[in-house]
């Protein structure tokens, strides 16, 4: 299976580093000229749970794509969110006929932007828990506890045997399954990164300060039980977050079994190897940040299905006051949000 990365950033790079090292075809292609040309030059170093690598990758800047004769069997869409089309497009262009597929490999809930592209029956959505940093040219570092993988799932939840083929492939990466309820996967996941990736870009704390800090995280409580109600109105069935459920996000949001969840949350926090939220690594590059397609896309949904997000529409308010580059991380950002929970 030849595969192509479109977006090779800290999770394409580890993605891509590890099939390569595990003797998969594979092609990292990227828009940071740096990188693609550190990784020319040295290979692709990882570091962090994953271990230590130097691994010779084939890596492409974008341009260079125009040289590809095979075409894909798989291409990953790794990009950030607000550039799912182009780079769907692009992959679209190099990928085999009639039976390659599209990856969906973002944050956020883009699955249905890139079907609209590639089309649904070419496109499956990979739901991502490990965590991963990138803070220099040719150079990415698995963050999480080495423990955590993936979810592959149809749009449709069928078990499918192209399904399973990439669910084999990923485990060279990390444990990975089968989800027949992709959507709920996916509201999980978004619900993590809207408790968690704001309130590090704003503030500077890393990951687990963001669990173990009590202000920050009673923030992440009402961020996350806001994110699982618009979720659930959606109609999708919300999968845990932490290990712990997604009634029990919302019942701590009321006020109920919050201590328990609190703790929960703290739970195994510092195991991680000085992890960065990617919005928090988009702040300190001065690059557009995802906040619309995370928090905003929960304000955004709320708002049509009538469901209250008074903490999400805090969170996207502070981030709008900011030029894109602009803002600069300070605890002191979060003082307004801390008087919303005194309410």
């Amino acid at each position: 299976m030849r595969i192509g990365i479109i977006g090779a950033g800290a999770i394409g790079s580890v993605v891509g580093g590890l099939l390569t090292r595990a003797g998969r075809d594979v092609t990292l292609i990227d828009q940071w000229p740096e990188h693609v040309e550190a990784m020319k030059k040295d290979g692709l170093r990882l570091s962090g749970t994953c271990g230590e690598h130097r691994i010779p990758v084939t890596a492409l800047h974008i341009h260079e794509l125009q040289l590809v004769e095979e075409p894909f069997d798989a291409v990953f869409v790794a990009v950030k969110s607000y550039d799912t089309e182009w780079a769907t497009a692009l992959g679209c262009r190099y990928l085999r006929q009639p039976h390659g597929v599209v990856v969906d490999f973002q944050n956020g809930i883009n699955d249905e932007r890139v079907a609209a592209v590639a089309g649904r029956e070419r496109t499956l959505g990979c739901v991502i828990t490990i965590a991963a940093g990138m803070y220099e040219p040719g150079h990415a570092m698995r963050t999480d506890s080495g423990t955590l993988g993936f979810k592959i799932g149809e749009l449709d939840g069928t078990d499918t045997p192209r399904a399973r083929d990439l669910v084999a492939l990923m485990n060279d990466v990390a444990l990975t399954k089968l989800t027949p309820n992709l959507w709920g996967e996916r509201w999980s996941k978004l619900t993590l990164n809207c408790m968690l990736n704001p309130l590090a870009g704003l503030s500077g704390l890393g990951t687990a300060e963001c669990r173990t800090e009590p202000g920050p995280r009673r923030l992440a409580v009402h961020l996350g039980a806001e994110t699982i109600q618009v979720g659930r109105a959606r109609g999708h069935e919300v999968e845990p977050i932490f290990h712990i459920t997604a009634q029990r996000l919302v019942d701590a949001a009321a006020g109920r079994g919050l201590a328990e969840v609190e703790a929960d949350i703290s739970k195994d926090a510092l195991s991680r190897a000085g992890g960065r939220p990617s919005l928090l690594q988009d702040v300190m590059r001065r690059r557009r940040t995802e906040i619309d397609y995370l928090n905003g896309y929960v304000v955004d949904e709320g708002r049509k299905l009538g469901v209250p997000t008074p903490f999400n529409e805090a969170i996207v308010a502070a981030y709008r006051r900011h030029a894109v580059g602009a803002l600069t991380p300070d605890p002191k950002h979060l003082e307004p949000l801390l008087k919303l929970l005194t309410r």
